[in-house]
């Protein structure tokens, strides 16, 4: 799918896409920099990342977090809005939407966007989540 979706995620107003380069594009971001996956089914984000064996308990039933495994950013999502859009594709790059160090403006947003999906939440911004580095012994707060 490289359509870009602009949606409320379980955090703030985002935009998804499993493409990561037309995410680069309209984002106008670092090509280095990952973008972070987002899954609604625990058993496809165990088959693409390695979860070490003392965190997967803490990854299944946090909300609102980012976790970091081998530079690899993602978040597992089981809210019924947001995770019922990313089931439909299995997984999703997920990112903020707006251009890179900007806040989020809705005209510009909307017309970089294929699909708009707005529910009873509407579109806006709120707080990031937060993130974690998983080691096979250790966790570390970044955010």
């Amino acid at each position: 799918m490289n359509k870009i979706l602009l949606a409320q995620t379980d955090t703030t107003v985002g935009f998804l896409s499993q493409s990561s380069q037309r995410l680069q594009e309209i984002k106008k971001r670092d090509l280095t920099k990952p973008f972070l996956k987002v899954y609604a089914d625990f058993q496809t984000l165990r088959r693409d990342i390695r979860i070490p064996s003392i965190h997967k308990h803490r990854v299944r039933y946090s909300r609102k977090t980012t976790f970091i495994v081998k530079n690899q950013a993602f978040r597992y999502v089981d809210d019924s809005e947001h995770s019922s859009l990313i089931a439909k594709y299995g997984w999703l790059y997920s990112t903020s939407a707006n251009e890179s160090a900007k806040q989020y403006d809705e005209i510009y947003c909307q017309s970089v966007s294929d699909l708009i999906i707005e529910d009873y939440r509407g579109l806006s911004e709120k707080s990031a989540s937060k993130i974690f580095r998983l080691t096979p012994k250790r966790l570390k707060q970044l955010r």
